[in-house]
């Protein structure tokens, strides 16, 4: 019994001299751990369907010319088109036409290193200024926060081949947030920096990014607009000084998403795509209730449990912070308000929510909103007396507890992710069983054939065998056996093919 509880004891000092730093190190080993595969399933990745409507003029030029500078000025003469005739999104719609694939088919891997790159990037650096600067909390710490939210983001992607591999929809909506992450943080920087100098580096920067923003996705470019004008109420409420800092990059980005909503485009397509959406004010009541929906969709078993693992860590992060949490209602309203804000622009387009492209960025911003929400609940009750409550008792467990807690935690998330009977649940595993068992390779082989018949110009007529392998990643649809069906046709135009078919 003796010898039992010395180990126990020595279990216990063992957990709780792990410091934060370590722990750190620990969840970007993970994280990296988790990505591998789904960056190495890329190098098994291919062009797919919309790449090819958006490429074709710009591939065009590329065979004519091999003059990446000339095939830039075709993007941009096509953008200005489909600003005209299509859709107002002018960044975006010219950056799809620079698919990598127009340029050198193979480079497909390049792909989900972007978007994995930019989006894990600026939701990390977003993410940590949150915690650090609005929050008060340490660097390590809010570090470790942000690892592990980012590891459970993309195990539990809503999807993964919508925001990892497909570029044109990666770029419309992944790239698109990210870039205004970088843009609010920047913002965010020019309000906390005491330097006069930062401040107008971070404003200018801002104000850039904000124009790339408000060209991009609409749901995006609505979101900015809103936290846009949350700050400067912010800034003429708490830090006038200020203004000037956030009414640059709010001016800049607001004239750019005026170009995107106003476009010609926009009125051509809306009478030419029969889908009609709910009216303004239905679409903004229905965007909360679906916003609730989605927000209990999004929160299985496995992010509670990452959830309950960083309590404790969140806990002493707000103990210790010198902000005063005094608005905690506030918060979660003003958090819920921009998650459901960006369920409005489809319901209102065309009246339905679950585009699985758009549901990737929804879902981070939620989760973001999840752990900063609970950060600054948490730092409320840390900072008032509640001797006797539940509050103090909830406080104590977290301080008692402390790594053993968190590790614990951890431990039940590792268990959960490797030993889950269906291997497709959680993207690294879904990936990776690809890998092992051949769909990768196989799928890749046999694009790659069908490549070798699109390119050769002696062959007019083309006529395919199905896949007989894909990985359960790329969830993108097949050609048809219909050489009507628009991807058939895509295809037929993209390669300048007399007709383009699946065989029976």
């Amino acid at each position: 019994m003796r010898r039992d509880k010395s180990i126990s004891k020595q279990i216990n000092k063992f957990l709780e001299g792990i410091t934060p730093g370590q722990m750190t190190v620990c969840a970007a080993a993970l994280l990296i751990v988790s990505l591998i595969p789904l960056l190495w399933l890329g190098r098994y990745n291919v062009m797919c369907i919309d790449d090819y409507d958006y490429g074709r003029q710009v591939h065009d030029t590329w065979l004519a010319t091999g003059s990446y500078l000339e095939s830039v000025q075709t993007a941009w003469r096509q953008n200005m088109e489909f600003y005209q005739n299509w859709q107002g999104t002018y960044v975006s719609c010219f950056l799809m036409a620079l698919c990598p694939m127009n340029f050198h088919y193979e480079i497909a891997w390049i792909v989900p290193v972007i978007m994995i790159g930019m989006f894990a990037s600026s939701t990390f650096v977003l993410g940590r200024h949150i915690l650090t600067k609005w929050l008060g909390a340490d660097r390590t710490a809010s570090s470790f926060i942000m690892l592990l939210l980012l590891f459970m983001f993309y195990q539990i992607l809503e999807a993964p081949f919508e925001g990892i591999y497909w570029y044109n929809g990666s770029t419309h909506y992944i790239l698109m947030q990210s870039v205004w992450f970088f843009t609010l943080a920047a913002v965010s920087g020019a309000l906390r920096t005491k330097s006069r100098k930062l401040a107008v580096l971070y404003s200018v920067v801002a104000a850039a990014l904000a124009v790339v923003v408000g060209g991009g996705n609409l749901i995006t470019g609505l979101q900015a607009e809103i936290l846009m004008v949350f700050l400067l109420l912010y800034a003429m409420v708490k830090n006038r000084s200020k203004i000037w800092a956030v009414c640059l990059p709010l001016v800049t980005g607001s004239i750019g998403f005026l170009c995107n909503t106003m476009a010609p485009g926009n009125l051509v397509r809306s009478t030419l795509d029969p889908s009609t959406g709910y009216s303004a004010v239905w679409s903004v009541i229905l965007s909360f209730y679906y916003a609730l929906t989605f927000m209990i969709r999004w929160t299985p078993t496995f992010a509670i449990l990452i959830w309950l693992a960083v309590l404790p860590v969140l806990w002493n992060m707000m103990k210790t912070s010198e902000k005063t949490f005094s608005h905690p209602i506030w918060v979660t309203a003003g958090i819920y308000c921009v998650i459901s804000a960006m369920f409005t622009p489809t319901l209102y387009a065309v009246g339905m929510v679950g585009l699985a492209r758009v549901d990737n960025i929804i879902q981070m911003v939620y989760y973001l909103g999840l752990f900063a929400g609970t950060a600054y609940w948490l730092g409320y009750f840390s900072h008032r007396k509640s001797e006797g409550t539940a509050a103090e008792a909830f406080g104590s467990f977290l301080e008692r507890t402390g790594n053993k807690m968190t590790l614990a935690g951890l431990f039940l998330v590792l268990v959960v992710w490797v030993f889950t009977a269906d291997k497709n649940t959680y993207t690294s595993f879904s990936a990776a069983r690809s890998l092992v068992n051949g769909d990768a390779q196989t799928f890749y082989e046999e694009a790659m054939e069908r490549h070798e018949i699109y390119v050769n110009e002696d062959i007019v007529d083309v006529e395919l065998d199905p896949y007989s392998a894909k990985p359960a990643l790329f969830s993108f649809d097949d050609l048809s056996t219909d050489r009507g069906n628009w991807l058939n046709l895509a295809v037929m135009q993209y390669y300048h093919k007399a007709y383009v078919e699946l065989r029976d």
